[in-house]
């Protein structure tokens, strides 16, 4: 059981709470931390004033600025962008909204997810609790730790920041991609309720209800709610269990905004989510072919055996072709926070934000069931063969944050400072046992797997881990405007200092304390983990203001993941900070009188000490002998030399005419990752010295996305025709970083990688908006939607090869349905 007693956070508050009431109220500053209310998105953007492209404000740098005057690559959603895209979490950014951000199930497991910028700090297994991703996602400046909780249903989102390129000097730690800044709506102090239902296909059904409070004794009170649930979109043949890919979410979030005086506020909110998903079905593509004889002489290695029930599927399939053990794995998350303001002079803004968050997570995944329905040639008979492998992974984790900010500024400087301590405890542990079983040698009838008769339907503990992460930072970033060109340069410097330190230990393999042989005798019990990591992030900018549609600059920044071990280890192998330097120009316009914008950026940089997964797949060791068992057996290897980053980004919004606004966005990412010596001998047993070829992951060479919206008066009380069409097109990527098997005579690839298919999907909606309501005040919107509009499909998700066979995930099918808004 995980423990944590946050005393700090209460010294922290009540120190920055005493030291802001002791001051005199002084006069309010522009720069508050409140979302502006015309905030737009690149993506279905309103028009400005006087039919122009509106001012789009970010806080990417800790202070309220216009996205064009701020000199880093970042694309914005707003909560139009996401009603227009139906998006109910940030699973749905995964058809490509903002090209170079990658959203992805960790393989098969809604409930957690994988998220890059770029293609850097790729994650692609969360299960681990000493492992890190490599891109922030922060929730009104709280850093969520864990790529479980990612997934639940999203609370009245004002706007989501996606940050490009490393943000290690303002953001600090495990963003060496970038980040993701999730932005909420904050109360206003005035009775308002805006609440949405609706219903689709697959028996789906959305209903949120947000309500805005009157201000009372200077407090404001907001509270949100939501609920969101779709039935699977694969049957499961056995009766009584769930099927594949389905959603269950519901959550309550309460915000208080408490301002006794014009420049302090305290707001203080909880939140609390439920989100219960089944996995993803795998699907067998094409049967195995086995492979030849090699031209080295290397024995002819026969392909499998296929079950006569395996139906292959080339197709995205509605019903599985057997019938597994499978239910809803349930993640709950929940946490407060607390944040505080005082504006000292207008000038000068001190801020304090406190956390405390608790998050569990299941997991039941049998969605691979179909693809083990197959016997290797050694085995002669199916009678008894298991099947099936269930994974379950329970996580927990518990977080503790606390960041003060210093915010301000003197003639031709800008600075901001501050420094943030985080802590979070894990535990995990994992059961992989078979749940089918073949009850005739031909394969053709099955039942739920004997574990008395057959070992690996046991639920054992395959591996159980828990870790401690303390880091502690300090930043600091100011901006120099020199005398010089009428104040149009502008060069920032940076830097921040942070220590990380990971405690921990793996405490079970296969159901056992561990045994390692030191100096030729076998120690029994936990491997620890004792190890920590400083380094300091600098950052250098220079902005050049051509004119005051023309933006200009060049930037340098560096960004870290934080090392750590793998529980899937059976020596608990701990592995160093992986570390990313990056150089990046962009140009920012706007022309046509402010009826266009076109923003792009090029980036190039280094790439070291790469976190690589090589895994020995139901290959372990036990007293020295091999076993077949059904646990992943994976060490994390930092990669030798040095890898590449390069690519293009761009953006272009366009408003021809009044009511119609095009965007389209693209980016190219490239990343090379030096060769690398797999650590896990190959067939036969002989150790590979020969480093290897590695894929990057979970990253599209080439992405794009563009989007049409149309709107039109109707009425003359105001009503309004919306009119929305998105297309996402990618290219396609890797799932493994290496290729399958090794010819060990020769070294030659036997199982060479396979890519995932590209896809252009589209998304739409169509709104009668703005209907007004006489009697009583309120206004309606009714709406139909469709994601995924004609139903394309393509493997995202794609391994094996011809002569394994192929298998994978296809997208989601077409889902549509309609809604009602009403805002009084």
């Amino acid at each position: 059981m995980i423990a944590f007693q946050p005393r700090l956070a209460l010294g922290a508050s009540c120190l920055v709470l005493a030291t802001m009431l002791a001051t005199p109220a002084l006069a309010a500053s522009d720069d508050q931390a409140a979302p502006a209310a015309d905030t737009q998105s690149p993506d279905a953007e309103a028009p400005g004033g006087g039919g122009q492209l509106s001012e789009i404000v970010v806080t990417a740098q800790k202070r309220r600025e216009n996205l064009q005057e701020t000199p880093i690559a970042i694309s914005v959603l707003t909560s139009q962008g996401l009603a227009d895209r139906h998006v109910t979490s940030l699973l749905d950014l995964g058809d490509g909204a903002i090209p170079s951000l990658k959203v992805a199930p960790f393989f098969s497991r809604p409930g957690a997810l994988i998220v890059n910028i770029r293609g850097v700090g790729v994650l692609s297994d969360s299960n681990q609790p000493a492992r890190d991703q490599g891109v922030g996602v922060y929730v009104d400046g709280v850093y969520m730790g864990r790529a479980q909780g990612l997934g639940t249903a999203l609370f009245d989102v004002e706007n989501i920041e996606v940050l490009k390129g490393p943000q290690g000097t303002l953001f600090g730690r495990n963003t060496m991609g970038g980040a993701v800044n999730i932005v909420t709506k904050k109360p206003s102090g005035q009775f308002k309720l805006n609440a949405t239902a609706g219903a689709g296909n697959y028996g789906s059904y959305k209903g949120e209800v947000h309500v805005d409070l009157p201000e009372f004794a200077n407090i404001s009170l907001k509270v949100d709610g939501v609920i969101a649930r779709r039935n699977p979109f694969v049957k499961n043949p056995m009766p009584g269990q769930l099927g594949f890919n389905s959603y269950d979410k519901h959550g309550v979030h309460v915000e208080a905004l408490w301002k006794p005086v014009s420049n302090f506020s305290a707001d203080l909110s909880y939140d609390n989510s439920y989100d219960a998903t089944s996995t993803l079905y795998m699907q067998q593509i094409s049967a195995p072919l086995g492979l030849p004889v090699s031209a080295s002489g290397s024995a002819a290695v026969p392909a499998n055996v296929l079950s006569p029930l395996l139906t292959l599927q080339p197709d995205r399939a509605s019903t599985a072709v057997v019938g597994a053990p499978q239910q809803a794995s349930v993640g709950k998350a929940e946490g407060g926070r607390l944040g505080l303001e005082y504006i000292a002079t207008p000038n000068l803004t001190f801020r304090s934000i406190t956390s405390y968050r608790e998050m569990t997570q299941s997991q039941f995944d049998n969605g691979s069931v179909a693809t083990s329905m197959q016997r290797p040639t050694s085995v002669t008979s199916f009678q008894n063969f298991a099947f099936g492998r269930y994974s379950l992974a329970p996580f927990r984790q518990n977080q503790f944050s606390q960041e003060l900010q210093v915010i301000g500024e003197v003639p031709r400087l800008k600075y901001q400072a501050g420094g943030l301590y985080y802590q979070e405890r894990v535990e995990d542990s994992a059961q992989a046992p078979n749940t089918l079983m073949f009850t005739n040698a031909a394969g053709t009838a099955y039942t739920i797997c004997d574990q008395a008769l057959v070992s690996s339907c046991r639920y054992v503990t395959q591996r159980a881990s828990h870790v401690k992460t303390t880091s502690i930072g300090v930043y600091g970033q100011a901006t120099y405007t020199p005398p010089v060109l009428e104040d149009m340069v502008h060069l920032t410097v940076g830097a921040r200092w942070t220590r990380d330190k990971k405690e921990g230990s793996l405490f079970t393999i296969n159901g056992a304390a561990p045994s390692i042989p030191v100096n030729g005798v076998n120690v029994v019990g936990p491997i620890a983990l004792n190890r920590s990591w400083s380094r300091v992030d600098p950052l250098v900018n220079l902005a050049f203001d051509a004119s005051r549609d023309l933006h200009f600059y060049g930037k340098w920044s560096t960004g870290y993941r934080s090392g750590g071990a793998s529980s899937r280890s059976l020596t608990y192998r701990a592995f160093d900070p992986e570390k990313v330097s990056m150089f990046e120009i962009g140009a920012k316009t706007e022309f046509f009188d402010r009826h266009a914008r076109f923003n792009i950026a090029a980036y190039t940089g280094t790439y070291k000490s790469i976190q690589l997964d090589f895994s020995g797949l139901y290959v372990d060791t036990v007293n020295g002998v091999p076993q077949i068992t059904t646990r992943t057996t994976t060490d994390v290897v930092n990669a030798p030399g040095t890898g590449r980053l390069k690519g293009v980004e761009a953006e272009l919004l366009l408003m021809p005419m009044d009511g119609l606004t095009l965007s389209a966005s693209y980016a190219y990412n490239s990343v090379h990752i030096p060769p690398t010596v797999n650590p896990f001998p190959q067939t036969g047993g002989v150790p590979i010295t020969t480093p290897v070829p590695i894929y990057q992951v979970y990253t599209p060479k080439h992405s794009a996305s563009g989007s049409i919206d149309y709107e039109h008066e109707v009425t003359a009380g105001g009503a309004m025709l919306k009119l929305h069409l998105d297309g996402n097109y990618d290219s396609g990527f890797y799932v493994n970083y290496t290729d399958a098997n090794y010819d060990n005579n020769t070294r030659a690839v036997r199982y060479p990688q396979v890519k995932g298919e590209s896809g252009l999907v589209f998304n739409g909606r169509i709104a009668l908006a703005d209907i007004p309501m006489e009697a009583n005040g309120a206004k309606v919107t009714v709406a139909v939607w469709a994601r995924n509009l004609f139903n394309e499909q393509h493997l995202f998700y794609k391994t094996g090869s011809a002569a394994a066979g192929i298998s994978g995930f296809f997208n989601d099918p077409r889902t549509w349905g309609a809604e009602i808004n009403v805002k009084f």
